[in-house]
């Protein structure tokens, strides 16, 4: 397909989701942060997107983008592996700024662990500025979240 269309996906394509997830190399958290049930109350929640692109009834991309009220994040980006090199990262990238920033999100975000270099040259692509003095740190009420 030539023209892709980003759509904004709803509570009903959850299976569809994690199924990419799993199919791009996202670990999946399915008894915690990714769970069905997570899912539904992060998307009841106001502050998260899910946008993605089809190709007829397979999802082929997604990303979910979310806020905290002052900045926005990009989180979960997946591109089936054989939809790869088509430019859909960066059209669900672009689409998810677009989203955030109708939100009133000034700054815009993504965690990228090192290892993922493809990720990593998109950002950079995309006008990312990577901040080598910000470490990452957590505090987790148990490995599932």
């Amino acid at each position: 397909m030539s023209e892709w269309t980003v759509v904004e996906l709803i509570t009903k394509d959850y299976e569809a989701i994690k199924a990419l997830w799993e199919a791009a190399g996202l670990p999946i958290k399915a008894g915690g942060r990714d769970s069905r049930e997570q899912f539904e109350r992060q998307m009841a929640g106001g502050t998260q997107t899910v946008l993605g692109v089809w190709d007829g009834d397979c999802l082929v991309a997604v990303v979910v983008a979310t806020h905290d009220g002052r900045k926005g994040w990009i989180n979960r980006l997946a591109v089936r592996p054989d939809y790869r090199r088509q430019g859909l990262g960066q059209l669900v990238v672009d689409a998810a700024e677009t989203a955030l920033q109708k939100q009133g999100m000034q700054i815009i975000a993504a965690l990228i662990e090192d290892s993922n270099s493809a990720s990593l040259a998109l950002f950079e692509q995309a006008g990312y500025t990577e901040l080598p003095s910000l470490h990452y740190v957590s505090k987790r009420a148990n490995s599932d979240v």
